[in-house]
C-alpha cells in the first residue's frame, strides 16, 4: 500500500518494521469486520437479492460462499456477504443453518430478500427438500432462479454418438501428448519448426465452461503438427484418421459451434446482469440456431467459418456430413427450449414501457399507474439517459407498485457467476501462498544445508576419536 501511495522507498523502511505473528491476521481481521459492519448497515431495512454456491477448493477444503445485491442511491449494487468453510456434510440443513445464522446474528430479515439464485444441485435446488424450499419458508416471496450459465452449460453439452466419437478421439489424442514430458517436449519443437502461433495443446476440462471449446480450436489450428507428431510415434492409425476429410470436417464444425456457444456463455459472464438481459442473449442465440438449420437445409455451410473454409480449400464434399450438423443443431434448439422456457418477450415492459403494453397480470391500479407513468415526457427523457435499474428506481418514487413490479425482475441474480469468481480468487490465493511457503521453506533449507554438513563432519571426527 505505501509503494503504491509514496515509493518504494518508503515501503522498504516499513518493512524494517518488526510485527508480532498476530499483528498481519488481527488487522486483517480488524478490517474485514469492519467492512462486514459497513455492508450489514447499508442492508438494514433493505430489499436484497442472493446468489450462493458450494465448492471444495484445491485444498480439500468445502466453501459456502454467497453475495447480495441491494438498492443504494439509485443504483443497484453487488456485494460479499460472506464466504465460511463447511465443517461438516454440505446438506441444505447444514448451508441454510448457516445462511440463517448470519442473517440473524446481524439483524438481517428473510421478508427482505425477494430472490435467490443458484446453480441446479440437488442441495441448492431440490423443491422440497433443497436450499430454495428451506428459504421459501422463511420468505415466501423469494422466487428462486437457475443459474442461466449453468443452463446453458447443461443445454450445450449433448452430442450425437458421431460427433461424440470425434470428442473422445480428440481428448484421447490431446492426452496422449500432455501427460507424458517427451511427448509434450517433441510436440513443442514440431510446432516451432513448423512456424505454428501455439506450441502447446490445452487438457480438456467438463467443470469449465469455455474448455470444450478451446480444447476443439487449438487442435483444429495444431491439426498438421498433430499428424506428423503421431506418425513418428507409429500411431499412423490414429494419424491417417485424425486426418481424414470427414474426420475434419466434423472437427471444424465442433469448433465453430463451441466457439459461438463460448461466445454466448461469455455474453451471459459479468457483473449487474439481471433476466431481461439474459433472456435477450438466449432468444437470440436460439434464433440463430433455427437461421442455421435453414441455411443448412440449403445445403449452404457459409454460417460456420472454419467448416466453409475447409469445404472451400479442400473441395471435400459437404453432402456428407451436413445430415451429422442438422441433426446437432436440432437437439441443441430441443435442449435449449427445455432448459430456458420463459418467453423473452415477458420483460418487453420493463425493458422499453413506452412502446410495449402493460401485462395482463397487472391489477387496475398498476395499469392506471402504467399509462400515467409512460404519459410522464420527462421519465421518458430520463429513460434514454439511465440504465434500467436506475430508471425504474427514479420511477418507484413516483408510482411505487409499478417501480416494485419492475424491481421484482430486475434485483433477482441471474447467474452464480460472482460466485465462480469467488471461488476462483480463494483458490487463486492458496496456491499462491502454497507456492511461497514452499519457495521458503527451500530456502532455509538452502541456507541449514552448509551448518548441517558441518555439523555431521564435526560429528564424524568426534566420534572417531
Amino acid at each position: 500500500m505505501v509503494s503504491v501511495m509514496l515509493d518504494d522507498a518508503s515501503a522498504a523502511k516499513i518493512k524494517t518494521i518488526p510485527l508480532s505473528n498476530d499483528t498481519v491476521p488481527r488487522r486483517i481481521n480488524d478490517i474485514a469486520n469492519d467492512l462486514k459492519e459497513q455492508l450489514v448497515d447499508k442492508l438494514k431495512d433493505k430489499r436484497v437479492a442472493l446468489q450462493f454456491d458450494e465448492a471444495t477448493d484445491s485444498n480439500k477444503d468445502c466453501l459456502f460462499i454467497a453475495y447480495v445485491r441491494f438498492d443504494m442511491k439509485n443504483s443497484l449494487c453487488e456485494d460479499l456477504l460472506f464466504c465460511k468453510y463447511v465443517r461438516d456434510r454440505a446438506t441444505a440443513e447444514e448451508l441454510f443453518k448457516m445462511l440463517d445464522c448470519f442473517l440473524t446474528e446481524n439483524g438481517l430479515k428473510w421478508e427482505n430478500c425477494i430472490g435467490v439464485c443458484s446453480d441446479g444441485a440437488q442441495t441448492m435446488a431440490r423443491m422440497r427438500k433443497g436450499l430454495r424450499a428451506l428459504i421459501k419458508k422463511e420468505s415466501p416471496n423469494a422466487e428462486w432462479t437457475h443459474c442461466v450459465i449453468h443452463r446453458e452449460a447443461l443445454a450445450s453439452r449433448h452430442l450425437s454418438s458421431e460427433l461424440s466419437e470425434v470428442m473422445t478421439d480428440i481428448v484421447g489424442v490431446v492426452n496422449f501428448i500432455k501427460t507424458r514430458p517427451l511427448k509434450t517436449r517433441v510436440f513443442s519443437a514440431i510446432c516451432e519448426e513448423m512456424g505454428a502461433e501455439h506450441q502447446a495443446l490445452l487438457f480438456h476440462s467438463e467443470a469449465r465452461w469455455l474448455s470444450r471449446g478451446k480444447v476443439l480450436s487449438r487442435v483444429f489450428e495444431l491439426r498438421e503438427q498433430i499428424r506428423i507428431f503421431l506418425e513418428q510415434e507409429n500411431k499412423y492409425d490414429l494419424a491417417e484418421k485424425c486426418s481424414a476429410e470427414n474426420f475434419l470436417a466434423k472437427l471444424a464444425y465442433l469448433r465453430d459451434i463451441f466457439g459461438k456457444l463460448n461466445e454466448l456463455n461469455l455474453q451471459l459472464q459479468g457483473k449487474d446482469k439481471h433476466l431481461p438481459q439474459v433472456t435477450d442473449e438466449i432468444s437470440s442465440f436460439t434464433r440463430k440456431l433455427a437461421m442455421w438449420g435453414r441455411r443448412l437445409d440449403e445445403g449452404n455451410t457459409d454460417s460456420f467459418e472454419n467448416l466453409h473454409e475447409f469445404v472451400d480449400t479442400t473441395d471435400y464434399d459437404a453432402t456428407s456430413v451436413i445430415p451429422y450438423i442438422k441433426e446437432h443443431i436440432s437437439s441443441l434448439m430441443g435442449f435449449f427450449k427445455k432448459y430456458f422456457p420463459e418467453n423473452s418477450s415477458q420483460y418487453d415492459w420493463v425493458r422499453d414501457p413506452f412502446n410495449a403494453p402493460a401485462p395482463t397480470g397487472f391489477s387496475s391500479a398498476e395499469k392506471d399507474q402504467f399509462i400515467d407513468m409512460t404519459s410522464d415526457s420527462t421519465l421518458r427523457l430520463k429513460f434514454t439517459s439511465q440504465t434500467l435499474s436506475e430508471f425504474w428506481l427514479t420511477v418507484e418514487r413516483q408510482y411505487p407498485l409499478l417501480g416494485q413490479r419492475a424491481m421484482a425482475i430486475l434485483l433477482p441474480f441471474a447467474t452464480s457467476y460472482l460466485c465462480e469468481i469467488g471461488f476462483s480468487a480463494v483458490d487463486a490465493l492458496k496456491t499462491k501462498y502454497r507456492s511461497q511457503l514452499n519457495i521458503e521453506l527451500r530456502v532455509a533449507l538452502s541456507c541449514l544445508k552448509p551448518r548441517f554438513e558441518k555439523l555431521c563432519t564435526a560429528k564424524r571426527a568426534h566420534s572417531s576419536h
